[in-house]
């Protein structure tokens, strides 16, 4: 059964925190030189494999002690909400081209990109922790997939309109706001329990 709560709360962390990332940016600049649904395509497979591992290893983390992973997803918050705060701006990436405009080399260049830039990135530790947090793999999952989901495509179509609209370093500050409840709540969770 899936939590829609869950699901919820998942999507706006992660979309917040993956806003400011460098997806976003890459979307964009992949989506003015190709067709934007070969590129969603290769995009969303690569989330949607790291949205697996992450939630693979947030549920293995289940099998300790709820006290313990409590402290531990606290002190994680904690250092992604300081890592969001600490964010640098990051410089428009070299996207390679690739030789034509067929289905697999686009979609093979989305999802490369997307697989060696994200891995080990803050969302998906977060989502990773979320996981751990809810113990609801299903309800994490769908939540933070459909949320970079939903930033790839907003940098697709037109991440730069937004970015115009909405400053980097609010968006940046909420998802380090954010972070930083959970993480207090977590702690406060592994001392009173």
């Amino acid at each position: 059964m899936i939590s829609f709560t869950v699901t919820a709360l998942v999507f706006g962390v992660v979309f917040l925190a993956e806003l400011p990332d460098k997806t976003a940016l890459a979307g964009l600049v992949l989506g003015t030189r190709y067709r934007a649904s070969y590129v969603f395509a290769g995009v969303a497979a690569a989330f949607a494999l790291h949205v697996t591992l992450a939630v693979a290893a947030g549920s293995v983390l289940t099998l300790l002690p709820q006290q313990i992973v409590h402290a531990l997803t606290g002190v994680l918050f904690l250092g992604g909400a300081a890592m969001l705060l600490m964010k640098k701006d990051e410089d428009e990436e070299e996207i390679r081209k690739p030789e034509d405009q067929s289905f697999w080399k686009v979609a093979g260049a989305g999802f490369m990109l997307i697989l060696v830039a994200e891995f080990g990135d803050l969302t998906q530790i977060m989502t990773a922790n979320l996981a751990a947090r809810y113990d609801d793999p299903l309800s994490v999952g769908l939540g933070a997939v459909l949320a970079l989901w939903a930033v790839a495509g907003l940098g697709i179509v037109g991440g730069k309109a937004l970015m115009k609209r909405v400053p980097l370093k609010l968006i940046t500050q909420i998802a380090a706001m954010l972070m930083l409840g959970l993480g207090v709540w977590s702690l406060w969770e592994a001392i009173a329990g």
